[in-house]
């Protein structure tokens, strides 16, 4: 956590971020590593989902942030979306797919950027590779705010 403290001041959302994903992996260890009640044998996690520290990269290194915008003169609620890779390792990671329903949009979104490609199956970037500490951002427009959620990756 050091290393990032003078970058990550600097963006105090990234580091309040980085500061619970460090507190929910201390928790998930310390759960994990504590034997169950009447049983004398140390059960081992193999969640990875919230891990900060290693060599791989894990789904919960993509952030996805999303809010509403001022609307379109329609008046159809428009929604920006803001994908954010903070892999600490320094991973770039690829293959980004998201759960995302039947997502639709009143306005043209560019599909390099992001696209459904079937019922709950969105893609980022084109596939290509979201370099560390960078953010991809898009607006979609339609009359609910959709779940967006990552399903899976490439390290």
């Amino acid at each position: 956590m050091l290393i990032c403290y003078s970058v990550c001041t600097q963006n105090s959302a990234l580091f309040k971020l980085l500061l619970s994903l460090n507190a929910e992996t201390t928790t998930k260890i310390a759960t994990a590593a504590a034997p169950a009640p009447g049983a004398g044998a140390v059960s081992e996690s193999k969640e990875e989902t919230n891990r900060i520290w290693g060599d791989k990269c894990s789904r919960s290194d993509i952030v996805i942030n999303q809010g509403p915008t001022s609307p379109l003169p329609n008046g159809i609620p428009i929604y920006t979306v803001e994908i954010m890779n903070v892999c600490l390792s320094g991973c770039n990671i690829s293959a980004i797919h998201l759960n995302c329903g039947w997502f639709s949009s009143a306005r043209l979104i560019n599909p390099r950027i992001f696209k459904r490609l079937r019922y709950n199956d969105c893609l980022v970037n084109d596939g290509k590779a979201l370099i560390n500490g960078r953010t991809l951002s898009f607006q979609y427009a339609n009359t609910f705010r959709y779940p967006l959620s990552v399903s899976s990756i490439l390290c």
